[in-house]
């Protein structure tokens, strides 16, 4: 069209031509991302454990925000928690938290907010006004079903104590709370939230399969176990992965250097931009492998 005699023709023509030319390279990008298979753990429902780090109070009160951003990230988009176990600490702080998310795509959305997050802001008890630092830690587990993980009831150690915290009338009157170690590999759950012993083994043991396939899973893939590795950390606020600076209301993901400055709505669950990003680097990274 652009060689037709007519002049205003030529001129829509190649406004066109320079309008689509970079829609194509953004249409190919789109195609070969459309292209890389799913991963069959996205659909899964997912269990979050989030615990205080660094920082004392200050940490266990950001922990606090955390489990109301992921519930209110859930409840925007549909999704049902359900406790787990949740340990509080002083002055409306959690020490950690663990619950279970279900819902459309619920472990796939969330796999990204794994690691140290890390807060920068001034505390209620602060009197001279100063800023500090403190951390907390987030883990993203796919909901584990019975055929993923064989265990054996030999390999398990199971205590019941007395549980202390919400949980209902029976809190503090029965031994309903259980522990249970899985003695092979250490790993330790236990669950208070349910007033019957039982409910509480069989929430418990939902978080231990899903603990136990995480593990699984990040020893057979090399991408997994790269997130794996980087996943929890030691809760020192060195090892981050984004920082929640109040002073300057920014929300900054280190893993793709971007900083939003919407930082009141992100802790109200705001939660898709960053995430929406996070997976558009994770799936460009998979196409380059």
């Amino acid at each position: 069209m652009s060689q037709e005699p007519d002049p205003e023709l030529v001129e829509l023509a190649l406004a066109d031509a320079e309008r689509l030319t970079p829609e194509i390279s953004r249409l190919e990008s789109d195609l070969q991302v459309a292209l890389i298979p799913p991963d069959p753990l996205d659909n899964r429902d997912t269990i979050v454990e989030i615990r205080a780090g660094t920082g004392g109070d200050e940490a266990a009160l950001f922990a606090a925000d955390l489990l109301r951003m992921y519930q209110r990230y859930a409840e925007s988009r549909g999704w049902f928690i359900e406790t787990v176990s949740l340990s509080e600490g002083k002055v409306g702080g959690v020490k950690d938290a663990v619950f279970k998310v279900k819902g459309e795509s619920a472990y796939g959305r969330l796999r990204y907010e794994s690691g140290v997050h890390r807060v920068q802001r001034v505390p209620a008890t602060e009197a001279q006004g100063r800023i500090h630092t403190s951390a907390a830690t987030v883990a993203i587990l796919p909901e584990a079903e019975e055929l993923d993980v064989s265990i054996d009831e030999s390999d398990l150690k199971v205590d019941v104590f007395r549980s202390s915290g919400p949980g209902g009338q029976s809190v503090n009157t029965t031994d309903s709370a259980v522990r249970i170690t899985h003695l092979p590999t250490g790993v330790v759950v236990q669950c208070q939230d349910q007033k019957s012993q039982l409910q509480n083994k069989i929430k418990a043991m939902d978080v231990l399969r899903a603990r136990l396939l995480d593990r699984i899973v990040a020893e057979q893939e090399a991408e997994r176990a790269r997130e794996r590795r980087s996943m929890v950390g030691t809760g020192d606020r060195s090892a981050k992965i984004r920082t929640y600076n109040f002073p300057q209301n920014r929300v900054t993901d280190h893993r793709i250097n971007f900083t939003t400055h919407r930082l009141e709505e992100v802790l109200q669950g705001d939660l898709d931009e960053i995430i929406d990003r996070l997976r558009a680097a994770y799936l460009e990274e998979r196409h380059g492998e």
